[in-house]
């Protein structure tokens, strides 16, 4: 990523073809999902929201609630949720089969590989789980 992109829109446009198209799509959904997220740069990738955390051990920072990146090999879609148990992207495993899911990442080959009602159910779960009670 160039080191002058500071905007999601200037972001979005540097991505290559087809890459650029599918990460625009989770853009547009994520936008129209979760409104309230406000898009943001941070560490080279676009977040909506933020969130304070605080550890146990003293360490905290502020993070985005979801986070979207286009990488070369796949789309790295992170929701910065739990359940309380695990982190909220891991339940949905049996939901997106395709889907390569780590703990608060979902990292997906081609948009066509997921059903795209599913991941706005995510997103939508992901930002409902950071508003004020």
């Amino acid at each position: 990523m160039d080191a002058e992109v500071s905007t999601p829109e200037e972001y979005i446009a540097t991505l290559p073809e087809p890459r650029r198209g599918e990460v625009r799509v989770l853009h547009d959904l994520i936008r129209r999902e979760a409104p309230e997220l406000e898009p943001h740069m941070v560490s080279g990738m676009v977040g909506y929201g933020t969130y304070h955390y605080r550890y146990d051990s003293g360490r905290e920072g502020d993070w985005f609630v979801v986070g979207l990146a286009g990488r070369r090999a796949y789309i790295s879609l992170y929701v910065s949720a739990s359940d309380g148990d695990r982190y909220l992207a891991e339940t949905y495993r049996d939901r997106l089969p395709k889907a390569d899911i780590g703990r608060s990442c979902v990292r997906i080959k081609r948009l066509a590989d997921v059903d795209l009602e599913t991941v706005a159910h995510l997103v939508r779960a992901g930002a409902a789980a950071h508003r004020p009670a």
